[in-house]
């Protein structure tokens, strides 16, 4: 996929996708995000991007409205993902406490 000659190839981030009409909201979670969080993030905004209607964000895209998915992108590096062997002892969960932690700050922005 061409996004890997610009985005790190190992799973060692969250992405922030977002559609073209999202690209203000998109890069102010992303800044809010990174206040808060040691955890890495990316953000994309493009027209279209592989996987990106996978979520509930899609619905809000198709009305016309800003709205931004936050993934791992697991689906497409995870071999595991979303089978018998995605178990909860592969899960590292002080990088979720800090993926939280951005979160927490990304939603305090967009709720002002």
């Amino acid at each position: 996929m061409i996004l890997g000659l610009f985005y790190p190839n190992r799973g060692n981030f969250i992405t922030a996708v977002g559609d073209l009409k999202s690209r203000s909201l998109n890069k102010d979670i992303a800044r809010a995000f990174k206040k808060r969080s040691v955890f890495p993030i990316e953000s994309i905004s493009l027209g279209f991007v592989p996987g990106a209607d996978f979520s509930d964000h899609w619905a809000f895209w198709q009305e016309g409205y800003p709205a931004v998915m936050i993934t791992d992108t697991a689906f497409l590096r995870n071999y595991n993902y979303h089978n018998n062997l995605d178990t909860i002892e592969k899960l590292n969960f002080d990088y979720m406490a800090n993926v939280i932690e951005g979160l927490v700050s990304a939603i305090e922005v967009i709720a002002r």
